[in-house]
């Protein structure tokens, strides 16, 4: 058994500590954040609460505007590039932010001057987080250049001090300002992280290059057109709330949603430390392998979403009773009733999706279905709402995921895999000849 466990371990050595690091990495990022949202739970009231978490919906459709898939793209591309060509890995980081820094600008703008007529009271709070629409992309910019090298070590010790020395000031601006405390408690984070990233990494060139913008700029308008669909049928439902007045309630599907993005966490790490191997494979048309791994994380996705769903479903009544007594009602059950379906889906979908369907120039499925699933979520979301009230709209959320997901793996396994099929089919009529 040892022996087993040493020779694996050997096998995947990279993957393994690239996982750890990553790992710790997402402690200092998104452990921060987990500690924000915990902390308004404890100190806001559920009606400020909902307001915080429906101005964040805002605040994140804006951001995926601004970002647009441009960081996600040059993830890939600064592998590439680290490969083939120095050069133009110098200039990814100026012309990315560049293309960055015009979205935000244009996103800032229409925000300033159409949000007054739809948010009228709430829009005040939009104002005090507009800085994040452009903080928030260029962290994740650099995320991905430091993954994309991976530097996946520099990048959580970046990560851990910054969490480290934010969550001190976080929590005096939640408890001297409330909500207003909160909203500033993003923009503070966003900025120590993105200043301590940019001191860990300072090797670019301020050259504008249009062939790096052209070959970024077309994959990551694929993987913003997914984002866009992603959204849809996600996080719409926030939103959907929100419209309907049911601020309070969003607070117990903020508090589900957060749970479950935190437990979603480690398979998205794997998803991401598996991607430039798989990428890899990929390009020097391993497609044998490569349908072998897809096989592998799938049926791993599948064992551990249902071990953890079922933990779960039995852990969090029990949590929330002991040290969230005034989120212990109906409501809370029965949004976890269908919350707990969407999660067991995310755990596949932030492997595959993340790990192997993305980072094989597949986005294309995923934007196009996802686009398709999330326009569909709207008319359903009102119509399910009609008959089940808010219950409809989480529901209809659960339907698209299933409709989607199945969708995306059903045409990437047919399409991807289906030249491997006819490849062995004609090695074994060689053989037999």
């Amino acid at each position: 058994m040892k022996s087993f466990l040493l020779n694996n371990y050997h096998n995947h050595k990279e993957t393994i500590h690239n996982f750890g690091w990553r790992a710790l990495q997402i402690v200092g990022k998104q452990g921060i954040n987990f500690g924000i949202f915990v902390l308004c739970i404890k100190l806001l009231n559920l009606h400020d609460f909902g307001i915080y978490n429906y101005i964040l919906a805002i605040i994140f459709l804006l951001i995926m505007f601004g970002d647009f898939g441009i960081s996600t793209a040059t993830s890939k591309y600064i592998a590439e590039y680290n490969a083939v060509d120095k050069e133009k890995l110098k200039m990814v980081v100026f012309n990315s932010g560049l293309m960055i820094l015009i979205l935000t600008i244009m996103v800032t703008f229409l925000t300033i001057t159409i949000g007054p007529l739809y948010l009228k009271e709430k829009y005040i709070y939009v104002l005090w987080l507009l800085p994040l629409i452009f903080l928030a992309p260029m962290t994740s910019l650099y995320d991905g250049i430091y993954r994309g090298l991976n530097k996946f070590k520099e990048l959580a010790i970046v990560s851990l001090f910054v969490g480290s020395i934010s969550i001190f000031i976080i929590y005096f601006l939640i408890k001297s300002y409330g909500l207003i405390g909160a909203l500033l408690a993003q923009n503070i984070f966003y900025l120590i992280l993105l200043l301590g990233l940019i001191f860990g990494h300072q090797e670019f060139k301020m050259i504008i290059n249009r062939k790096i913008i052209n070959e970024i700029g077309r994959y990551s308008f694929l993987i913003g057109l997914s984002g866009v669909g992603y959204f849809l049928y996600s996080r719409i439902s926030t939103l959907m709330l929100g419209h309907y007045g049911y601020i309070t309630e969003i607070s117990y599907y903020e508090l589900l949603n957060k749970f479950f993005v935190f437990l979603i966490i480690p398979f998205s790490i794997l998803g991401e430390v598996i991607a430039p191997k798989n990428t890899r494979l990929y390009a020097l048309k391993k497609i044998i392998l490569l349908k072998q791994k897809f096989i592998k994380y799938f049926v791993i996705s599948i064992i551990m979403g249902i071990l953890v769903s079922i933990i779960f479903w039995y852990l969090l009544p029990m949590i929330v009773s002991i040290y969230l007594p005034q989120y212990d009602t109906s409501i809370l059950k029965e949004f976890l009733k269908i919350q707990i379906f969407i999660f067991f889906i995310l755990v596949s979908t932030a492997t595959i999706n993340n790990g192997i369907i993305t980072p094989t120039n597949y986005t294309k499925w995923i934007m196009i279905s996802s686009i398709f699933f999330g326009v569909l979520n709207f008319p359903m979301s009102m119509v399910l709402h009609y008959y089940l009230s808010y219950n409809g709209i989480i529901l209809s959320s659960l339907i698209t995921y299933i409709l989607n997901t199945s969708s995306v793996y059903l045409i990437y396994y047919k399409t991807t895999f289906k030249e491997t099929e006819n490849e062995k089919n004609l090695h074994t009529l060689r053989n037999e000849a």
